[in-house]
């Protein structure tokens, strides 16, 4: 009976260990470039990465994404882009990333790339504009896995440089999340059936 407890712990609980929590990764620094064509980031610096941060001065290696053409709205009062072409890839630089320029997430969005503007459309300061690119992403990780998640980009320039087509990468949040624990947690339920299945017959042996 014993041996069964542990076999219903371990198949139960080393799944969810595996699996249970999402990576959170940050980025910041860099540039985009922005028309109707897309978006294209260059030179924004891995920050932190699944609980480890970049000592001051340094980074763990970098993040850059591109998204599809315009599809609605404006560059400069906000819309949507389309995901079709787009990328979301980051890479480690390191020993902590198991090697030099090794890539840890190589993806896409997926679905609407939303483009808000954030920042007062009048009045002082509205020379200075912020805006948020944000949407849904999904790729692999360095390991295999199949992940999705979410990424957010804080986006700053001025009416002058978003006319160029440039603006500068404040600060990026992007969640990655794995399969549920819950469907992790079935299956181990199943192996537990399959071992008490094999117990029966050997003790009815």
């Amino acid at each position: 009976m014993r041996r069964v407890v542990v076999l219903a712990f371990l198949a139960l609980a080393l799944p969810i260990a595996a699996w249970a929590d999402g990576i959170t990764l940050t980025n910041q620094y860099g540039s985009i470039s922005i028309s109707n064509a897309g978006i294209t980031s260059k030179g924004s610096q891995l920050q932190s990465f699944n609980g480890i941060t970049a000592t001051k001065g340094h980074a763990l290696g970098s993040v850059s994404f591109t998204t599809g053409a315009l599809t609605s709205g404006s560059v400069r009062w906000g819309g949507t882009f389309d995901s079709t072409g787009s990328t979301f890839v980051v890479i480690g630089v390191g020993n902590w990333a198991h090697g030099h320029h090794t890539t840890l997430f190589t993806g896409s969005f997926v679905g609407p790339i939303n483009w808000t503007l954030t920042s007062p459309i009048s009045g002082p300061g509205s020379a200075n504009l912020t805006y948020t690119l944000s949407g849904t992403i999904q790729g692999t990780l360095w390991d295999g896995r199949s992940v999705t998640g979410t990424t957010t980009q804080n986006i700053f320039t001025v009416n002058g440089q978003l006319i160029q087509g440039i603006g500068h990468i404040r600060v990026g949040t992007t969640n990655l999340t794995v399969p549920e624990p819950g469907t992790l947690g079935l299956l181990g339920t199943g192996l537990v059936g399959i071992a008490g299945m094999f117990r029966r017959k050997l003790i009815g042996a």
